[in-house]
Protein backbone atom coordinates (compact mmCIF):
# COMPACT_ATOMS: atom_id res chain seq x y z
CA UNK A 1 0.00 0.00 0.00
CA UNK A 2 1.60 3.72 -0.85
CA UNK A 3 1.19 6.94 1.21
CA UNK A 4 -1.58 8.14 -1.46
CA UNK A 5 -4.01 5.61 -1.51
CA UNK A 6 -6.94 5.46 1.08
CA UNK A 7 -7.11 2.42 3.08
CA UNK A 8 -10.00 0.39 4.14
CA UNK A 9 -8.64 -0.68 7.53
CA UNK A 10 -8.77 2.09 10.25
CA UNK A 11 -5.80 0.95 12.31
CA UNK A 12 -2.44 -0.52 10.92
CA UNK A 13 -1.15 -3.69 12.60
CA UNK A 14 -0.10 -1.39 15.68
CA UNK A 15 -2.92 0.23 16.55
CA UNK A 16 -2.42 3.50 14.65
CA UNK A 17 -4.77 5.38 12.15
CA UNK A 18 -3.89 4.20 8.82
CA UNK A 19 -3.08 7.32 6.30
CA UNK A 20 -5.86 8.36 4.48
CA UNK A 21 -8.22 5.88 6.17
CA UNK A 22 -11.99 7.53 6.03
CA UNK A 23 -12.97 5.67 9.72
CA UNK A 24 -14.67 9.20 10.90
CA UNK A 25 -17.09 9.23 8.52
CA UNK A 26 -19.14 6.09 9.86
CA UNK A 27 -20.06 8.45 12.94
CA UNK A 28 -23.29 9.76 12.55
CA UNK A 29 -23.12 12.77 15.24
CA UNK A 30 -20.35 14.81 16.43
CA UNK A 31 -19.51 14.98 20.51
CA UNK A 32 -21.64 13.92 22.96
CA UNK A 33 -25.57 13.75 23.02
CA UNK A 34 -27.81 16.84 24.50
CA UNK A 35 -28.40 16.02 27.91
CA UNK A 36 -31.67 17.55 27.85
CA UNK A 37 -33.38 17.84 24.44
CA UNK A 38 -34.99 21.38 25.24
CA UNK A 39 -35.64 23.77 28.29
CA UNK A 40 -38.33 22.23 29.15
CA UNK A 41 -36.89 19.00 29.95
CA UNK A 42 -34.37 21.12 32.08
CA UNK A 43 -37.00 22.88 33.73
CA UNK A 44 -38.82 19.31 34.69
CA UNK A 45 -35.45 17.66 35.83
CA UNK A 46 -34.67 20.86 38.50
CA UNK A 47 -38.14 20.42 39.61
CA UNK A 48 -37.53 17.06 40.39
CA UNK A 49 -34.38 18.16 42.61
CA UNK A 50 -36.59 20.85 44.28
CA UNK A 51 -38.95 17.98 44.84
CA UNK A 52 -36.30 15.97 46.21
CA UNK A 53 -34.86 18.33 48.60
CA UNK A 54 -38.45 18.71 49.78
CA UNK A 55 -38.58 14.91 50.47
CA UNK A 56 -35.05 14.62 51.84
CA UNK A 57 -34.84 16.56 54.85
CA UNK A 58 -31.79 16.76 57.04
CA UNK A 59 -32.15 14.94 60.51
CA UNK A 60 -31.45 16.08 63.49
CA UNK A 61 -31.56 14.22 67.01
CA UNK A 62 -32.89 16.27 69.49
CA UNK A 63 -32.58 15.68 73.18
CA UNK A 64 -36.03 16.44 75.35
CA UNK A 65 -36.50 15.78 79.29
CA UNK A 66 -39.52 15.56 80.99
CA UNK A 67 -40.13 14.42 84.15
CA UNK A 68 -36.54 12.81 84.43
CA UNK A 69 -36.87 10.98 81.54
CA UNK A 70 -34.40 12.15 78.70
CA UNK A 71 -35.38 11.14 75.78
CA UNK A 72 -33.40 11.63 72.24
CA UNK A 73 -35.99 12.37 68.78
CA UNK A 74 -34.74 12.55 65.04
CA UNK A 75 -36.25 15.66 64.14
CA UNK A 76 -36.53 16.77 60.15
CA UNK A 77 -34.21 19.82 59.48
CA UNK A 78 -34.89 21.97 56.40
CA UNK A 79 -32.00 21.11 53.36
CA UNK A 80 -30.57 24.13 52.11
CA UNK A 81 -30.69 23.78 48.17
CA UNK A 82 -27.77 24.95 46.36
CA UNK A 83 -26.57 25.39 42.76
CA UNK A 84 -24.24 22.51 43.81
CA UNK A 85 -26.70 20.15 44.93
CA UNK A 86 -28.62 20.63 41.86
CA UNK A 87 -25.83 20.08 39.39
CA UNK A 88 -25.06 16.96 41.59
CA UNK A 89 -28.42 15.83 41.00
CA UNK A 90 -28.57 16.78 37.55
CA UNK A 91 -25.07 14.89 36.88
CA UNK A 92 -22.94 18.04 35.34
CA UNK A 93 -20.65 20.26 36.17
CA UNK A 94 -21.34 23.68 37.61
CA UNK A 95 -19.20 25.18 34.65
CA UNK A 96 -21.55 23.76 32.43
CA UNK A 97 -24.60 25.32 34.53
CA UNK A 98 -23.16 28.70 33.61
CA UNK A 99 -22.49 27.94 30.02
CA UNK A 100 -26.39 27.28 30.24
CA UNK A 101 -26.86 30.34 31.45
CA UNK A 102 -25.04 31.95 28.32
CA UNK A 103 -27.41 30.07 25.94
CA UNK A 104 -30.36 31.82 24.90
CA UNK A 105 -32.46 28.38 24.88
CA UNK A 106 -31.46 27.31 28.56
CA UNK A 107 -30.84 31.37 30.02
CA UNK A 108 -34.56 31.72 31.01
CA UNK A 109 -34.91 28.28 32.89
CA UNK A 110 -31.21 28.49 34.95
CA UNK A 111 -32.34 32.27 36.08
CA UNK A 112 -35.35 31.07 37.10
CA UNK A 113 -34.20 28.03 38.73
CA UNK A 114 -31.26 29.98 40.55
CA UNK A 115 -34.39 32.40 41.82
CA UNK A 116 -36.13 29.72 43.26
CA UNK A 117 -32.92 28.65 45.01
CA UNK A 118 -32.11 31.52 46.38
CA UNK A 119 -35.44 32.50 47.45
CA UNK A 120 -35.76 28.82 49.21
CA UNK A 121 -32.71 29.80 50.88
CA UNK A 122 -33.67 33.25 52.08
CA UNK A 123 -36.66 32.28 53.39
CA UNK A 124 -35.55 29.65 55.15
CA UNK A 125 -32.91 31.49 56.93
CA UNK A 126 -35.21 34.70 58.07
CA UNK A 127 -37.82 32.29 59.70
CA UNK A 128 -34.88 30.63 60.95
CA UNK A 129 -35.11 26.86 59.39
CA UNK A 130 -31.31 27.31 58.18
CA UNK A 131 -28.74 29.03 59.93
CA UNK A 132 -28.89 32.89 58.78
CA UNK A 133 -25.25 33.95 59.11
CA UNK A 134 -24.15 31.20 57.03
CA UNK A 135 -26.86 32.19 54.42
CA UNK A 136 -26.51 35.89 54.75
CA UNK A 137 -22.72 35.41 53.42
CA UNK A 138 -23.78 32.64 50.93
CA UNK A 139 -26.02 35.28 49.53
CA UNK A 140 -23.78 37.95 49.87
CA UNK A 141 -26.13 39.68 52.33
CA UNK A 142 -23.37 40.15 55.13
CA UNK A 143 -23.08 43.89 57.01
CA UNK A 144 -20.13 45.02 55.83
CA UNK A 145 -19.14 49.02 56.67
CA UNK A 146 -15.57 50.54 55.42
CA UNK A 147 -14.21 53.25 57.14
CA UNK A 148 -12.63 55.89 55.28
CA UNK A 149 -10.47 58.79 56.13
CA UNK A 150 -10.66 62.54 55.35
CA UNK A 151 -11.70 62.96 51.50
CA UNK A 152 -12.57 59.24 51.06
CA UNK A 153 -8.76 58.49 51.53
CA UNK A 154 -7.14 55.96 53.35
CA UNK A 155 -7.47 56.26 57.56
CA UNK A 156 -4.58 57.62 59.32
CA UNK A 157 -3.00 56.08 62.21
CA UNK A 158 -1.50 58.20 64.88
CA UNK A 159 1.78 56.48 67.09
CA UNK A 160 1.01 57.79 70.44
CA UNK A 161 4.65 57.78 71.37
CA UNK A 162 5.22 60.56 68.62
CA UNK A 163 2.55 62.50 70.17
CA UNK A 164 3.56 65.21 72.62
CA UNK A 165 1.74 65.85 75.85
CA UNK A 166 -0.12 68.90 74.83
CA UNK A 167 -1.62 66.71 71.73
CA UNK A 168 -2.74 64.19 73.89
CA UNK A 169 -4.60 66.21 76.19
CA UNK A 170 -6.25 67.45 73.38
CA UNK A 171 -7.56 64.41 71.89
CA UNK A 172 -8.61 63.57 75.62
CA UNK A 173 -10.43 66.54 76.05
CA UNK A 174 -11.96 66.49 72.45
CA UNK A 175 -13.33 62.72 72.91
CA UNK A 176 -14.84 63.60 76.11
CA UNK A 177 -18.58 64.60 76.29
CA UNK A 178 -19.73 68.10 76.39
CA UNK A 179 -21.60 68.92 80.12
CA UNK A 180 -24.58 71.05 79.56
Amino acid sequence: MTDDTESTEPRDALGRFSKGNRFWEARTTVGRPRLFADPNDLWLACLEYFKWVEDNPLWEAKAFAFQGVVTVQEMPKMRAMTTGGLCLFLDIDQTTWREWGNNPDFSPITTRADAFIREQKFTGAAAELLNPNIIARDLGLADKSELTGKGGGPLQVLDPSRLSDAAIAEIVSASKPDKP
